[in-house]
């Protein structure tokens, strides 16, 4: 078996692991069933690639984020590695020949969606395959208490039915205690070895501001400094007009979110990655594979709906161990806003039951059919058809995809159809005298045989490519040939795919994942409240607060943080000790909020905060994940 260093140095170009890689990838290699927990940025995929191509045979990689599974096989085949992802709008047909090449074409990598497992053909496939490891991305979706909690993950074991000698690497990036133990539980792992790597970032300043003008302190903060930086807010308006303002000032900036092209994704992206642009203003849709070190600021103009997707979205800053900042901008608008944009418009089992009665009737699905039809969807064509509030409608969407009634695939595309309406002689007399068509019009007659005859769907990239023309020249020429009646032209947009998972059954199938779904909104109100009380807590440091939500114990104070920095303006008062004793009677009768204090001890707040800092970093108080105090040793 070839060294794991010498893969890492063959294909990566490295010549060292990081903290605990090695580690974790011998305790794989050794066939340990093994649970990894690293921060973002971390390096996860490498504690099952390596082990995977270290060992004979092919390793199957369960994984809910297409884009991700995407990337990761188009990097891996890039460097030699055969890999290939079975996604969502595969015919059957195509599914048999692609795991067939799995079986016999020598490949190292299948990618697979949670769902695809569910299929009896990819089941008795995954029988023949010579596997060597089985690896869990994104492993916290298996939990009900997990921020992503997918039902068909728990269906994952079947792997260990299929395969029982072979052993299992469950990865996450951000996982609570009890999630914890709930991968393990769900995966069946007995004596696994377990690697945890503190969550704590030493070189990152994290900063709470209350702003009343937040453009002017993006400005401020951007000039100051000067490196690589992320924006990250609320929707794709929000992209546009702070990237356009950032512009105004001077400051060199692009923009991400999921309705743009994959041309205009990769251009944006590239500008950014490659320093010719400082700063990128995004929604959450960017962020998957983003391993740009140098990032010196991550800004949140608009507040996070959890602290699991903010110390996710955080850690995309400093991966080059130098001094950085995750920043929030907060006024007193934000709560209401969070508050409306994920707990108002959480959707009723009920109104879920009328979303899916319309998307299958928006489709012509017949009851008991539909199972792995894809669709191109236009989601606010949708949404104006059945009068449907766009956000509400689109929670529910992307509920129906976590519970796996439906595959939702966010990508903006021109769905195009067309057809050549004159004779072929008539055509070529008429490029004649329109050169400019020539190479476009042969492209296409030589792609697509049957366009004269009947109306024919065409792929505009693909043409674009062949004909050496960029897309909107492309478009301008269609416009212009359906102008000139040569051809009809049907210039559709659709911004996403629809697969349904199961047979059309209406309130039967919705049924099935009711009292998941109102476990799952339950859990969202937690996140909410969790992600307001730690902009709000300015008594104790921000990266404790973070890293006791992730259950870490023994922390201290970092001081750097908004808090940290605070405190040390701050001046102790007098009667500092009358405070503590009165402190330490109150919390003897049971936890309290900072609120319950000030109203309680009739003290200042600030004077509050300077000693509550003072009783945590003596360890005679500590405080909880939900941000209230107790004392150490009750």
């Amino acid at each position: 078996m070839e060294h794991p260093i010498n893969i890492l140095e063959r294909y990566w170009n490295f010549t060292e692991f990081r903290f605990n890689q090695e580690a974790i990838i011998n305790a794989v290699i050794d066939n340990e069933d093994t649970f990894v927990l690293l921060p973002t940025g971390g390096g996860k995929s490498l504690c099952f690639q390596i082990p995977a191509l270290a060992k004979k045979g092919i390793c199957i990689v369960i994984s809910p984020l297409i884009a991700l599974m995407k990337d990761q096989v188009q990097a891996l085949n890039n460097k030699g590695i055969k890999a290939m992802a079975i996604t969502s709008g595969i015919s059957y047909s195509q599914l048999d020949t692609l795991l067939d090449n799995c079986i016999y074409g020598n490949y190292k990598f299948l990618y697979l969606s949670p769902e695809r497992l569910q299929q009896e053909l990819v089941q008795d496939r995954i029988k023949q395959m010579p596997v060597n490891l089985i690896a869990v991305d994104e492993a916290h979706c298996i939990s009900q208490w997990g921020s992503d909690f997918r039902p068909a993950y728990r269906n994952i074991s079947l792997l260990r039915q299929i395969h029982p000698g072979v052993n299992v690497v469950a990865l996450t990036a951000s996982a609570k205690p009890e999630v914890v133990e709930d991968i393990i539980k769900e995966l069946d792992f007995i004596q696994p070895k377990i690697f945890k790597q503190s969550f704590a970032r030493p070189n990152l300043a994290y900063m709470v501001f209350h702003e009343n003008d937040k453009y002017y302190r993006l400005e401020t903060i951007l000039k100051k400094y000067t490196a690589p930086s992320i924006i990250y807010v609320r929707n794709r308006k929000l992209t546009l007009e702070i990237s356009s303002f950032l512009k105004s000032k001077n400051i060199s900036s692009t923009y991400y979110h999921g309705g743009l092209s994959n041309i205009e994704k990769d251009t944006n992206m590239t500008a950014w990655s490659q320093n010719q642009k400082q700063v990128m203003v995004a929604t959450n849709a960017f962020g998957m594979g983003i391993d740009k070190p140098d990032v010196k600021t991550v800004i949140h103009f608009n507040l996070p709906e959890s602290i699991e997707s903010y110390f996710q979205e955080a850690g995309r800053v400093g991966r080059n161990g130098e001094k950085a900042f995750a920043v929030i901008l907060k006024n007193n608008s934000d709560a209401i806003l969070v508050k409306k944009q994920f707990l108002s418009l959480l959707p009723t089992v009920d109104f879920v039951k009328q979303v899916y009665r319309k998307l299958c009737n928006y489709f012509q699905i017949s009851y008991g059919e539909g199972e792995y039809l894809t669709f191109d969807f236009e989601f606010n064509t949708f949404c104006k058809t059945y009068s449907f509030n766009a956000t509400l409608c689109y929670n529910t969407l992307l509920l129906l995809d976590r519970n796996s009634i439906i595959t939702l695939s966010k990508q903006f595309k021109n769905k195009v159809t067309t057809q050549f309406i004159i004779s072929n002689a008539a055509l070529f007399n008429y490029l004649e005298t329109h050169q400019d068509f020539n190479i476009i019009v042969k492209s296409i007659l030589r792609m697509y045989g049957g366009i004269f005859d009947h109306v024919t769907k065409i792929d505009l990239i693909k043409i674009s490519k062949k004909a050496s023309v960029s897309e909107s020249k492309l478009v301008y020429t269609l416009q212009q040939l359906e102008s000139d009646e040569i051809i009809t032209l049907n210039l559709a947009k659709t911004d996403a795919q629809i697969t349904f998972i199961e047979p059309r059954e209406d309130d039967k199938t919705i049924n099935r994942i009711a009292s998941t779904v109102e476990q799952q909104n339950k859990l969202k109100q937690n996140q909410v409240s969790a992600m307001l009380d730690y902009i709000e807590n300015d008594s104790v440091c921000k990266s404790m607060q973070l890293l006791t939500y992730f259950g870490e114990k023994d922390v201290k104070p970092c001081g750097s943080c908004s808090v940290c920095i605070n405190s040390k303006k701050s001046v102790v008062p007098q009667n500092t000790n009358s405070i503590k004793k009165r402190i330490i009677e109150l919390l003897e009768n049971g936890e309290q909020s900072s609120r319950n204090m000030i109203s309680t001890l009739n003290c200042k707040e600030s004077d509050l905060k300077i000693v509550l800092k003072l009783l945590l970093e003596h360890n005679i108080i500590t405080i909880t994940p939900t941000n209230t105090y107790k004392l150490s040793h009750l």
